[in-house]
């Protein structure tokens, strides 16, 4: 239809040729953008910290998109997380949101029932903790999931006897 009033238009009448060009490049540009508004090749899930220490302990999840133009933009409450225990843990973790939560706004939240993930294989003057089990957050957003964020939890006393001696976990002071 617009191609036949172009046509017919000719060059007598220059208002209808410009209207004619200024219509068929807009055309163009949105046939060749269509469903390309939202052009994200990955996202970079990070965190401040990967331990949580103790019930009510928190951490904030950043979701940065990385697109195929323009600017880097910050997605994080734009994505859905999914949270697992991790698959490759060597303890039996509870499925959240039992011991471990995360929010739309991407904040990760140690809650009851309190759960240990670390273990003591020091001495019972030195602690050496190593990391036994987790918990595996992803984040989504239209169809681009990131890489994994692996967490653990020490909001629970560990084994009563040495070498830990109750605790659970590295602090400031191990």
């Amino acid at each position: 239809m617009i191609a036949e009033y172009c046509i017919s238009g000719g060059t007598r009448n220059v208002k209808r040729t410009i209207f004619c060009i200024v219509s068929l490049s807009l055309l163009a540009v949105f046939l060749t953008s269509c469903g390309s508004t939202d052009n994200v090749r990955t996202i970079q899930l990070t965190t401040p910290s990967t331990d949580l220490q103790g019930i009510g302990a928190t951490t904030q999840l950043q979701v940065e998109g990385t697109y195929a133009y323009g600017p880097n933009r910050d997605l994080t409450n734009q994505v859905t997380y999914n949270i697992i225990v991790d698959p490759n843990s060597q303890i039996a973790l509870p499925a959240p949101p039992n011991t471990i939560t995360v929010s739309k706004t991407g904040l990760v939240t140690a809650v009851e029932p309190a759960v240990c993930t670390f273990n003591d294989v020091g001495t019972t003057t030195t602690p050496v903790w190593v990391l036994t089990g987790d918990y595996e957050i992803t984040a989504t957003y239209r169809g681009v999931t990131s890489q994994p964020v692996y967490i653990g939890v020490a909001s629970a006393a560990g084994p009563a006897g040495p070498p830990a001696n109750g605790e659970c976990g590295p602090s400031a002071s191990n």
